[in-house]
């Protein structure tokens, strides 16, 4: 049972492995580019903000995670950030 799991959690370890080191090969090439910023529910979580709403009541009224604005507004705030407040 041991050697079962431990067997399983060294598979999973290499099939991540090998899925980051094709994903970075993909990005070298340009052919993986990664998920495309949503723009205009990022601009909902500025217009948002700026009004003054805080950022869990922005997370909860938009369907998103606190984090996801924290990272919008923060991009938002320092613009040579390439495609986070954009």
């Amino acid at each position: 049972m041991l050697l079962k799991v431990t067997l399983q959690i060294a598979r999973d370890d290499y099939e991540d492995r090998r899925k980051r080191q094709g994903i970075e090969i993909a990005r070298s090439e340009g052919r993986y580019k990664g998920r495309r910023p949503d723009t205009e529910k990022n601009q909902k979580i500025i217009e948002l903000r700026l009004r003054g709403v805080s950022i869990s009541q922005t997370a909860r009224f938009l369907g998103c995670s606190a984090a996801q604005v924290k990272r919008v507004w923060a991009g938002y705030k320092k613009p040579n950030k390439p495609g986070v407040g954009s």
